[in-house]
């Protein structure tokens, strides 16, 4: 599996091309995100490497199935933010969504957590105050739809961590 990693991790780079983190590649924040999902296996770390590619790039849902099968694509559906007018919009469609996930697919909160995680401590160390102050008001709708008692708590303890911090 470890080479799946590797083909997500390869697959996605493509995807975004020259998609931007900030003033850093978009790989920067695809690893970061997979290095926060290494405890949690394999799978999740290719769903993490995969999670922005349907609502980034022009890659369909289906091309993600094809190449890395039905569990991946379902979880990396369930990430991508529905679409809406505007974020606010967007996100509480999505979360209404993530409310709802249960199962094997509770991976994909996982994931959801670490790309929250990983946008958070990019924040932080960037001195983003207007980012933090948005997801600081994101928060608790976020943590209500995808939160699930022992699934991740050292990652949600992180976000709590860091978004009292900069309170």
């Amino acid at each position: 599996m470890v080479e799946a990693v590797g083909r997500a991790r390869a697959f996605a780079v493509v995807a975004h091309g020259e998609q931007r983190y900030g003033d850093q590649p978009y790989s920067v924040h695809l690893d970061a995100v997979a290095e926060l999902l290494a405890p949690f296996g394999d799978v999740a770390q290719v769903i993490g490497y995969l999670h922005d590619v349907v609502e980034d790039t022009d890659v369909p849902l289906d091309t993600v199935r094809q190449g890395f099968g039905d569990r991946v694509a379902a979880c990396v559906s369930l990430v991508t933010d529905e679409p809406g007018a505007n974020r606010r919009e967007r996100k509480a469609k999505t979360n209404a969504k993530l409310s709802t996930v249960s199962g094997e697919e509770s991976l994909a909160l996982v994931v959801k957590a670490a790309d929250r995680l990983a946008n958070l401590r990019a924040s932080a160390s960037n001195d983003s105050g207007s980012k933090l102050g948005m997801y600081r008001r994101e928060h608790p709708a976020f943590r209500e739809s995808a939160y699930r008692p022992g699934l991740c708590d050292s990652l949600w303890r992180e976000m709590d961590r860091i978004l009292s911090d900069e309170a």
